[in-house]
């Protein structure tokens, strides 16, 4: 049976109290929704990190190394990855530094793109220095793509090695200026991924339950939680919970018999930083 890659993504970088009570932002609240999450069962996490002062999002690895060391007390098979975003800070130094703590995974967005209010500057040599720099450290990227292009630029940088196997990508669907989640576009997705994929749907505000239905029901994974939706309703009347998001996949998931793949079975597919556990041992 395919089993059901549940990726839940807490916090993000755009979130703020003021928007929503809801959303985790110390170290503490981080730690302790992952683990929430994890007792209701999930794969793995995407991280952010934020300054526990302004609230803002930072690259810090003192930070991101406290809530990675706080999550494995507790969940110590749960698949983690460290946000590489370019959105708020673009020198490589930066973007790179939680790549020395060995996490599982980073993330890779494959591209430049424009969200409604901001740009992710993603350059071509910034891309390939941070996966370079996975490598040296172990790191599998978390290969995230808003528009067609992003998939195309993966099989380029897969020509070159710099991309090595096993693959996961997170399709996101749902931002102005990238893919929307209709089914064509979708589906078209999907097939132009390398052979031998993983893949979840993502979606951005009202599109996430779509994006994660359409996922569950073909055999995909999903990507769940406040970094991309703050609403429990399509009326946006309702703030949702991570806990409340997560909870209605696990309903899909029942509804259309896909067992949640748990963090080990992922990890043993070869995301697992192997260079982090021979380190530790």
């Amino acid at each position: 049976m395919n089993k059901l890659i549940i990726n839940f993504t807490p916090t993000g970088m755009v979130p703020t109290k003021a928007m929503t009570p809801h959303v985790p932002i110390s170290v503490a609240e981080i730690v302790e929704e992952v683990q929430a999450a994890s007792e209701i069962g999930i794969t793995a996490v995407h991280l952010h990190a934020r300054d526990e002062e302004s609230g803002a999002p930072t690259y810090r690895k003192d930070i991101y190394g406290r809530i990675m060391e706080g999550i494995r007390r507790y969940c110590p098979e749960l698949v983690l990855c460290v946000s590489l975003s370019g959105r708020n800070f673009n020198e490589l130094s930066k973007r790179s530094e939680a790549i020395e703590l060995y996490p599982d995974m980073g993330s890779l967005t494959l591209s430049s793109l424009n969200f409604p209010r901001q740009a992710s500057v993603n350059a071509p040599d910034m891309i390939q220095a941070l996966a370079e720099k996975m490598n040296d450290f172990g790191v599998h990227p978390e290969l995230e793509v808003f528009d067609l292009g992003m998939i195309h630029y993966a099989h380029y940088l897969i020509q070159k090695n710099i991309l090595r196997p096993p693959y996961y990508f997170n399709l996101i669907f749902g931002n102005l200026a990238g893919m929307q989640a209709d089914l064509a576009e979708m589906g078209l997705a999907v097939k132009q991924l390398p052979p031998g994929s993983h893949w979840a749907f993502g979606g951005i505000g009202r599109q996430q339950l779509a994006a994660n239905t359409a996922a569950i029901a073909a055999g995909g994974g999903v990507r769940v939680g406040l970094e991309d939706n703050l609403y429990y309703d399509q009326h946006k009347n309702q703030l949702a919970r991570n806990i409340d998001l997560l909870k209605r996949v696990h309903t899909l998931a029942e509804i259309f018999e896909r067992r949640v793949m748990s963090p080990a079975e992922f990890g043993n597919l070869g995301f697992y930083n192997i260079k982090a556990r021979m380190i530790s041992t």
